[in-house]
Parts: structure tokens; sequence; C-alpha cells
């Protein structure tokens, strides 16, 4: 029996496949096909990695796709979509238990709902729990670190452990996850009581602000590069004199600078020689590296 059949005997009705267009998973909205994906519940995911560890099959998890700029040529192996159907949120006085998939607009609603603050910086980034988690995500002076009271993850041999927030080595843009090969199933945030009209008016400002200030009509991956200690990357490059400056369909965002968005129809290696070049030309004027906060990942 081959690794497919396999698979679809532990996948069973969770959405499974072949050749799978990346294009559809992520936010830039492009990508090439993934040699395999799955889309499992949890529960399933041990029985998953033991079955890659059995036919040397390499895994990728995703979430919303958010933050990957998947290459044309696609990837090989297994991509493996977390939890995008497992959205039940439990609350328990200030504690918020939020599995892996869930969006984090949605979660921050929930807490707002339930007149718990401290979420408000999350509900405009778009993303889901886990990848936030994983990268430490944050946005307007907050971050993930700053609510985060416990992470639980698989090992890659599909074992359960519940991580702590002083364990997670949570940095900027970086936690433990990665190099550890976890795999997030769900993470406890710590809030605190608020007024529900107070917290749902604070998102509102805060999706205001980001409407006014971010290219949110274009496919893209958000902030583009990491922020360089003393520096904006976006004032670096428009600065640099590279607002609006395209590679094909790929563009550089005049309405913020630390965007580069697909504007029509962009291939993912347009995408990269754009950033590429902005990479090189903020560090010619500058004499500052940029690093991509993006993850490039696949066959460009």
């Amino acid at each position: 029996m081959d690794f497919f059949q396999k698979l679809s005997e532990i996948a069973g009705d969770a959405p499974h496949c072949k050749n799978e267009p990346m294009s559809r998973h992520t936010t830039f909205r492009v990508g090439g096909p993934a040699e395999y994906f799955v889309r499992p519940d949890t529960g399933q995911l041990p029985d998953i990695l033991k079955l890659c560890r059995q036919y040397g099959v390499p895994s990728y998890i995703i979430g919303n796709g958010s933050n990957l700029l998947v290459g044309d040529g696609g990837m090989d192996g297994l991509v493996i979509e977390m939890g995008a159907d497992e959205t039940e949120i439990t609350i328990r006085d200030t504690v918020m238990e939020v599995p892996a998939g869930v969006l984090l607009t949605k979660a921050a609603n929930a807490a707002a709902e339930a007149a718990l603050g401290g979420m408000e910086f999350a509900a405009g980034i778009p993303g889901t729990v886990g990848g936030a988690v994983t990268m430490n995500a944050g946005a307007y002076g907050s971050e993930m670190k700053d609510i985060v009271s416990s992470v639980t993850v698989y090992d890659s041999y599909g074992a359960k452990k519940r991580i702590m927030a002083e364990d997670m080595a949570f940095g900027y843009r970086a936690s433990c996850i990665p190099a550890n090969h976890f795999i997030v199933v769900s993470a406890e945030l710590k809030l605190y009581p608020g007024d529900r009209e107070e917290i749902f008016a604070r998102m509102g400002e805060l999706r205001k602000r980001r409407m006014e200030k971010q290219p949110l009509e274009y496919p893209s991956a958000g902030s583009t590069f990491k922020r360089p200690d003393g520096y904006y990357a976006g004032k670096l490059i428009m600065d640099a004199g590279l607002s609006g400056y395209r590679v094909g369909g790929a563009m550089v965002s005049e309405k913020h600078c630390g965007f580069v968005i697909n504007a029509d129809g962009a291939t993912a290696c347009e995408i990269r020689q754009l950033m590429e070049d902005v990479i090189q030309k903020v560090e010619q004027v500058f004499h500052v590296t940029l690093e991509p906060e993006v993850k490039l990942i696949g066959k460009f």
C-alpha cells in the first residue's frame, strides 16, 4: 500500500488530496502544488506524523498561510493544514483555551464578547492562533507572549506536551516551536476583565488604522520584513526610493512600503526577486540588512 492510500485510511472524511495548489492556502495567493495535502482533525496528527516517518515523507505544518511564500514549483511531501475546522473556544474566568486552527480575529472577537481584554491588538492579524504563537506575532506594541500562559504541542513523534510561557523562548517574531519541530495544538491565553463596549471600540479603532495605512485590498503576507534594530523597515524602503517598485505583478505597496503585494497576478519568483531587490537597495543606501519576516518554502 502506498503512502497516499495509508494517508487516506487515517484521514477518513478529513480533506486530503494530491497535487493541491498552494495558491489556495496562502494569503499571497501564489504557490505551486503540494505533493500531498491534508486538513486533519487534531487527534489524527500522531498517526499522520508516524506515517510520514515510516515512508520518509517530509511534512510541513501551515495555518492560514499568512506568513508564507511558496515557490511556483510547489512542495515535495505532505502539507498539513492545522485544525481549520476545529474552532471550539473554551473560556474559564479570564483564561481562554483556543485550538491552533482558530483565526486570531475569531479569538479576539470571542474574548471581547466575554468582556476580556488583552487580545485587541490581534484582531486584525490575518493568521491562526497556532501560527501567531509560533512566530510570536504582534502589532501596536503588543505580542502573543504578553497573553500566552501555556501552549500544548505535539513533538515530531506525536507525543503531546504542555509548554509553559516561560519556557517558550519568546523573542521578536520567534519562539522555541520551529527549532524543536513542535506542532501547536492549542494555546491557553491569560486575559483580564474589561468593559465589553470599550474592548470592541478599541478593536474598531485598530481596524480603522489598519484599513487606512495598510494595503488590505491586495493579496500579501502582511509586513514582509522584520523590524531592524533602531529602524522601521517600511521607512527605509520608502526612503530608498522603492515605493511602487515592481517586478512583474509584484509591487512594493505605495500605501505602506513595508508590504510587498501581489498587485497583478504575480508569481512567487517575482515576489522573491522583488524582496531580494529591496534588500540589496536598502543595504546599498543605508548599510542596513533587512531580514524577511515571510518564510520562503518550496521550489522556486
